[in-house]
């Protein structure tokens, strides 16, 4: 048997082992972020141009997440005020911080 005879019988034995591995891969659901977007597509469907732009940002940016990271990010803005107000550093700072942060 030739180099390339043995190359190409390999090829050809390879594609049909690995292609049963390849069809049983489950495909992943859909992330959070990725639902919503095709709700507001959905939502949208039939609008053209700036004012599917402006339907489709609205949407969008009504959910409940930026709401909670909004939350977070006031919880972190006054546990660094409290702990400049303390003049607290280094490990007292963190501690600190760590305590804040999971109080509220």
């Amino acid at each position: 048997m030739t180099r390339s005879a043995r190359f190409a019988a390999t090829c050809l034995l390879l594609s049909f082992t690995a292609a049963p591995l390849l069809a049983t891969a489950a495909p992943k659901p859909p992330t959070a972020q990725q639902t919503l977007m095709a709700k507001c597509s959905a939502q949208n469907k039939g609008k053209k141009g700036d004012e599917y732009k402006s339907a489709q940002k609205a949407c969008l940016s009504g959910g409940a997440a930026p709401a909670a990271g909004n939350a977070s990010q006031q919880r972190m803005k006054d546990c660094n005020a409290q702990a400049a107000t303390q003049k607290l550093q280094g490990d007292a700072r963190k501690t600190f911080m760590s305590g804040c942060l999971k109080k509220q």
